[in-house]
């Protein structure tokens, strides 16, 4: 599975997680403040941001509007992906003002928070500065909007770790405890783990980094170690097939220089877990 040509949710998805924010806002299914409007009004409005962003979610936002009515028209003067400065006209939207108003904040609340995703990767990915090195994200995702925010890492330049639980083995200390040790846990991994079933083991030492690779294990995650650990593990490591990964205390200060190390991935929480949304406005015109 090559997790770092992951396309888009499926529409199907992207309505569920739409309509389900629909549900929280409507509750009874009524708008009482849209409701002061004329049911029959149409309206244009334009969304705009008041930030520097990386554009991502426009799927959302139409079905954000379009479930609440399925006749709004759409003009986009950006695209998915892009970069663009504050005060950009994002969009243009034609319909039912009521609609419009209801559909309003889940549009802005999905656009906010996945160009949030991306904007805040396309900086980890701009200071690390070298292609070599995949930045990637981790399992510490908005709950319910996982697909989403790993969609929009991708958008934003950084690569995908495993999605879940599911498709990828992560073995960390509370699994080597558990087991008695490296060799025993990477040696029941094994036995027990699909082959197309990528296994990562996370460790903390160069003395456990020795004990994995001489278990044989691929995908090492070196966990919270120092600059000359890392050095000590990478020069190590040059006559193994192995891909190294760093995580832990990695900023937007520091990155570059983990990037320029030699290890192959840096595992990042901030690009999912730590963002602040953009900060978006819509006005009918």
């Amino acid at each position: 599975m090559n997790l770092a040509n992951r396309r888009q949710p499926s529409n199907i998805q992207i309505a569920t997680e739409v309509s389900r924010a629909l549900l929280e806002d409507l509750g009874n299914s009524h708008d009482w403040t849209a409701s002061l409007i004329d049911k029959d009004k149409l309206s244009t409005a334009i969304i705009t941001t008041n930030q520097e962003m990386i554009v991502c979610g426009k799927s959302w936002v139409e079905y954000a509007f379009l479930l609440c009515d399925r006749n709004c028209q759409f003009e986009w003067f950006v695209t998915e992906g892009q970069l663009v400065p504050a005060a950009t006209r994002l969009l243009k939207i034609t319909g039912n003002s009521r609609s419009m108003l209801t559909a309003e904040r889940t549009a802005l609340n999905f656009l906010q928070t996945l160009s949030a995703t991306a904007t805040m990767t396309h900086k980890f990915v701009t200071q690390a500065a070298n292609k070599n090195v995949k930045i990637m994200d981790t399992r510490k995702t908005i709950p319910g909007l996982r697909q989403a925010q790993k969609y929009a890492v991708i958008i934003g330049g950084g690569t995908n770790q495993r999605i879940g639980l599911f498709d990828g083995v992560l073995i960390k200390e509370n699994h080597i405890i558990a087991h008695g040790g490296i060799t025993q846990v990477l040696n029941y991994a094994k036995n027990h783990i699909p082959a197309d079933i990528p296994i990562q083991i996370e460790v903390e030492s160069f003395v456990e980094l020795k004990e994995a690779l001489d278990a044989g294990v691929k995908l090492i995650l070196l966990d919270n170690m120092s600059m000359l650990e890392i050095s000590q593990c990478v020069d190590y490591c040059q006559n193994y097939q192995v891909e190294l990964e760093v995580s832990g205390n990695v900023n937007l200060e520091n990155i570059h220089t983990y990037a320029q190390s030699g290890i192959h991935r840096i595992s990042i929480g901030v690009l999912t877990k730590n963002i602040q949304a953009i900060d978006l406005s819509m006005r009918f015109i």
